[in-house]
């Protein structure tokens, strides 16, 4: 099976990074200039999301999980440092489960570990509807006030509609359909025991802070860093600040 399409850039401690929904690797660019200077930075795009398209989506989390496997083999990588934002932390967490052999530490950014209220999932069934009847850029724009705080910067919200509004709606339904059915991974988080840190935006609507601090006591070796002012996309709308937390908690943690 074909890997991932990815960016691989630096040298040393390798650090793979998952995009949200429904967005593509292009979210990390801030990222890849601040960390890649330091670490190995791998950035793919998730199958029939950007340059993955070519792709069938995939139909579950556990199966862009095990797609992650794959492209770590493919880059005869044993193991890594985990990061998932929003969607990608619910795949980090299905990794974490199925392959918890090759975490050497992990990141949850803007996540969380419990499943779809009823009512998150109704508004899952609204999403998918929305994108058959109007397209993927009216999801986005109707998306894009819980994505981003209300201070984000016109520039930011720019780049997100743009990257969104890109997406196959084949993907987007896909990834709706397997938020909206994924598993409690609840318990996985006090298996955990490697070096963990967690994220979350101040302003985040999605999950916010309180829903962040659960994930941290729950994991063993967690920390956690609430950042001023950001919304569900902290990277994008705080990069410096998330990137100065990130690079900190990676060289305390020597993962």
């Amino acid at each position: 099976m074909t890997p991932l399409p990815h960016d691989d850039l630096g040298a040393g401690p390798a650090l793979l990074l998952l995009h949200a929904f429904p967005l593509d690797a292009r979210m990390w660019a801030p990222q890849r200039d601040a960390l890649g200077a330091v670490r190995r930075v791998i950035t793919p795009d998730l199958a029939g999301f950007g340059r993955a398209r070519g792709l069938a989506p995939r139909a579950t989390l556990d199966a862009h999980a095990d797609d992650l496997a794959r492209l770590l083999d493919a880059l005869e990588l044993p193991r890594v440092t985990l990061l998932g934002l929003s969607m990608g932390g619910y795949i980090a967490l299905a990794f974490a489960q199925r392959h918890r052999d090759r975490l050497l530490g992990l990141v949850l950014a803007d996540t969380r570990a419990t499943p779809d209220t009823a009512e998150a999932k109704a508004g899952r069934g609204a999403s998918i509807a929305k994108v058959e009847a109007e397209g993927v850029a009216s999801l986005a724009q109707t998306l894009l006030p819980r994505l981003l705080a209300g201070t984000a910067p016109d520039e930011v919200r720019e780049r997100v509609l743009a990257i969104a509004s890109e997406q196959p709606p084949a993907a987007v339904i896909a990834a709706l359909e397997a938020m909206r059915d994924r598993e409690d991974r609840t318990p996985v988080l006090a298996s955990l025991d490697i070096p963990a840190l967690v994220i979350v935006g101040e302003a985040d609507a999605l999950t916010p802070p309180a829903e962040a601090e659960q994930l941290q006591r729950a994991l063993p070796r967690g920390s956690l860093a609430v950042l001023d002012g950001a919304g569900h996309l902290s990277n994008l709308e705080a990069e410096e600040a998330f990137n100065a937390v990130l690079l900190a908690w990676l060289d305390q943690s020597d993962v």
